[in-house]
């Protein structure tokens, strides 16, 4: 049965895992990330899970709502977290400077494989399309993987405006 649905999973999803696993391994490694790509990666990946419950489930309100609840709910949570003690943010250069984590790759394969299980089981089943249950399950993963990406990338900006809020308090005559 495996070998059956993989035959028939389109190439390009492929291609999306790999992209997705060698984004995803780029982070275990520390270094320097700039605030574009701290940026634009949760945004991309809030796409993808929205995606994710449009496509499965329509604009079901139901859906959207699990979905919303589940993003506010990692994203406050994921607020609690420190940031490691090594990261650092550089205004001159608008870059973080990050320990290495796995956290980003399990986000992302999350993502990935929620929306091929969920495309793997509407094209075996396609009346789980209108169970209430299975769409408001599935949109709370989605939102909670969303949530956590976009409560990691807030907590970065707040270190990015924290620093660059003292840098121009140095730098002020009232400083003085």
């Amino acid at each position: 049965m495996l070998l059956q649905i993989l035959s028939h999973t389109p190439e390009w999803v492929f291609g999306l895992f790999a992209l997705l696993v060698w984004l995803g391994a780029r982070q275990l490694r520390e270094g320097t990330v700039g605030l574009m790509r701290v940026s634009l990666m949760p945004l991309a990946m809030i796409g993808l899970s929205l995606y994710g419950v449009w496509s499965a489930f329509g604009n079901s309100p139901m859906a959207l709502v699990g979905w919303a609840a589940a993003a506010a709910v990692a994203t406050m949570a994921t607020q609690a977290i420190a940031l490691p003690a090594v990261t650092r943010f550089d205004a001159a250069t608008r870059s973080f400077r990050m320990a290495g984590s796995a956290v980003p790759l399990v986000l992302m394969m999350g993502i990935f494989f929620t929306k091929y299980v969920v495309g793997v089981l509407m094209a075996m089943h396609p009346e789980l399309t209108h169970q209430a249950s299975f769409a408001v399950g599935i949109s709370t993963l989605y939102g909670a993987f969303s949530g956590m990406f976009f409560g990691r990338a807030l907590r970065l900006w707040k270190l990015a405006l924290r620093e660059v809020r003292e840098l121009r308090g140095l730098r002020s005559p009232s400083a003085a």
